[in-house]
């Protein structure tokens, strides 16, 4: 629903009026996560895709104080460009919107606009979760306990490998978060196919995403996500040696440069992308053309079936 400090692009706000297919698509990869001029071309894409398909992307992202739920020319534009654009997570909307800000969403950002606005389905790259080494540092991204309270399914490959995977897994469990393989029992590790955990339920189409979410509003249960992990293709995957060897190199390199709280995950990923040549980045792009494919098809599932 629009607000005076929540903005639904016409095409989005129509879309959700009669019932058609749209797909939430965070802004935080193309602000924060790719290089320029890349990361304009990669937007343009996987909005293609969405409407390749026949659904209607929806990027979202804060600007002057208000925040759009879908994205024109200008704006997807500006955010690609504006170097000061800061990275909000659900936390920051609050004071963002009350100064004026604005900024890319994260996940949980993304996550917590796109429910409001009541999109269901929402595609991203990988989730973040438990840092290594929680037991000292008390590190955890705010996506997980947004997560355990937003209805919304997220289409992601997994969680960054860079981080505690069996952790956030149990951590997912904790707060009543569902998991759900597609095509696979095992979780992916967003740059591999498959992170070593196992996971419990398994799906093979889309229409079978679409029917547990309809017994999660069944259910009437608590307000928590649906996390379908779409691990990327193998072929298409980070060399795991290499991955290995870089990862080890990479933590490493943290400690000993005294890397320590929010500082650790960009300076991982981006040694990541250094020491792989960009594979990395590569693969992360693979990964998420294949999130936005997928939720594309779970959310036409659901709106045929609403």
């Amino acid at each position: 629903m629009a607000t005076p400090l929540m903005v639904l692009s016409d095409e989005v706000e129509q879309a959700l009026a009669r019932r058609h297919p749209v797909v939430a698509l965070e802004s935080t990869i193309i602000a924060h996560g790719l290089p320029r001029p890349r990361n304009l071309r990669v937007a343009g894409e996987l909005e293609g895709l969405v409407r390749a398909a026949g659904a209607v992307p929806a990027t979202v992202a804060v600007l002057d104080g208000r925040a759009h739920i879908g994205l024109n020319k200008s704006q997807l534009e500006r955010v690609a460009d504006d170097p000061t654009l800061r990275k909000l997570g659900h936390r920051d909307l609050a004071p963002a919107l009350a100064t004026g800000a604005s900024g890319a969403t994260t996940v949980s950002g993304t996550a917590f606009l796109a429910a409001r606005a009541g999109i269901r389905v929402f595609a991203t790259g990988g989730l973040g979760g438990v840092h290594r080494e929680w037991t000292t540092t008390q590190d955890e991204s705010a996506d997980l306990r947004l997560l355990g309270r937003t209805r919304i399914t997220v289409v992601c490959a997994g969680v960054k490998s860079i981080l505690d995977v069996p952790a956030t897994l149990q951590r997912l469990e904790t707060l009543g978060v569902g998991v759900i393989g597609y095509r696979t029992d095992r979780f992916p590790g967003f740059y591999l196919s498959d992170s070593g955990e196992p996971v419990d339920w398994t799906v093979t189409e889309p229409a079978d995403v679409a029917a547990i979410m309809r017994s999660q509003d069944a259910l009437d249960g608590p307000e928590s996500a649906l996390i379908v992990a779409n691990p990327v293709r193998e072929s298409e995957q980070l060399d795991p040696v290499l991955h290995d060897r870089v990862l080890a190199d990479a933590l490493a390199a943290c400690g000993r440069e005294g890397i320590t709280g929010q500082a650790v995950t960009p300076f991982l990923l981006d040694y990541l992308v250094r020491h792989t040549g960009g594979a990395s980045l590569e693969a992360n792009l693979a990964a998420v053309r294949g999130n936005v494919h997928l939720a594309t098809e779970i959310a036409t599932a659901w709106s045929n079936a609403s």
